[in-house]
């Protein structure tokens, strides 16, 4: 079989695709264009956010027998199209989301202790320790919407903390030993911390806006390491204004890019943005939370045994 890879990954995966009897070719610099004239000449694509696979792509695809997405998401693939066409998805979750874990509790804590605030004044030569006074998260009440690989592995690394860790999914039956799923009511009435694991859907996009947030029973902080498109900014600033977030951690903003590669969408950003790039209560990474040195390895892996298993 002949695969096309469009975006570069480790080097593991073309390694064993290539120990399975795969012919690699590598793709990296081509435009979409480029692409579409030869497609029709490979049995796979590799893709990690390059560009979108839409209609017109996969129609030129008339040989396509999977794409493997290196990353969690299939956002940028028509899925729909795909199945009809009978390609199979294939992504790869389960390689990063021990990283998304780490870092959503990394942001978490920070927050607690206004790490970035306060290194940045030390940094500055202020020594301001009453203004640096956190809070403790045992005791908290953590929601987590969103319980796939992501959520899960949030939770689990809350088990050394003394919390309450409730989750709610539009799937029945995936609580488990470290988080109770509960209904949304119920959500609203206890989280003192709202974590977001969901996938981006019709249904998650701009689901936490002004009527969301007003639901919640007292303040809350929120964690974003899903997708930008789950926030409406300007209701975000809104309620940080307000005192009903009490502060954020933003791995992703809906001003990216489909791509995942770039934040800017246009030159200039609206003033949301800005608020959120002087607030002390905020704090920002550039779509990371899955992407480590470790999560680089896993997620090549993990793709080339599911192409292994099926093909």
């Amino acid at each position: 079989m002949k695969v096309l890879h469009v975006d570069s990954n480790h080097p593991v995966l073309l390694q064993e695709l290539r120990d399975y009897g795969f012919q690699n070719d590598e793709a990296y610099q081509e435009s979409k264009e480029s692409i579409m004239e030869r497609i029709a000449d490979y049995d796979g694509l590799i893709i990690r956010s390059r560009f979108t696979i839409d209609p017109t792509f996969l129609d030129c695809a008339t040989k396509l027998k999977f794409i493997g997405r290196v990353g969690a998401g299939l956002e940028n693939i028509d899925t729909d199209y795909a199945a009809q066409r009978g390609i199979t998805l294939i992504s790869a979750p389960e390689g990063n989301r021990n990283a998304v874990g780490e870092h959503t509790l990394g942001m978490l804590l920070s927050l607690f202790n206004k790490l970035n605030k306060a290194d940045r004044e030390v940094r500055n030569g202020q020594w301001l320790r009453e203004a640096n006074r956190g809070i403790e998260l045992d005791g908290k009440t953590v929601g987590i919407i969103g319980y796939g690989n992501m959520g899960k592995a949030f939770a689990k690394k809350l088990r050394g903390f003394d919390v309450t860790v409730l989750c709610y999914d539009i799937k029945a039956g995936v609580g488990d030993e470290n988080a109770q799923q509960v209904s949304l009511e119920a959500l609203f009435q206890a989280t003192d911390v709202l974590s977001l694991h969901t996938p981006q859907t019709p249904q998650t996009k701009h689901m936490i806006s002004e009527s969301f947030i007003q639901r919640f029973q007292k303040p809350f902080w929120l964690l974003n390491t899903a997708r930008g498109s789950a926030v409406v900014t300007s209701d975000l600033v809104s309620a940080l204004r307000k005192g009903q977030i009490l502060g954020a951690g933003l791995d992703v903003l809906e001003y990216e890019k489909k791509s995942f590669e770039n934040l800017f969408i246009k030159e200039s950003m609206p003033p949301a943005f800005d608020y959120l790039v002087t607030a002390d209560n905020v704090l920002l990474s550039p779509h990371v939370a899955g992407w480590t040195h470790e999560s680089n390895v896993k997620l090549a892996q993990t793709i080339a045994s599911k192409i292994k298993e099926k093909f």
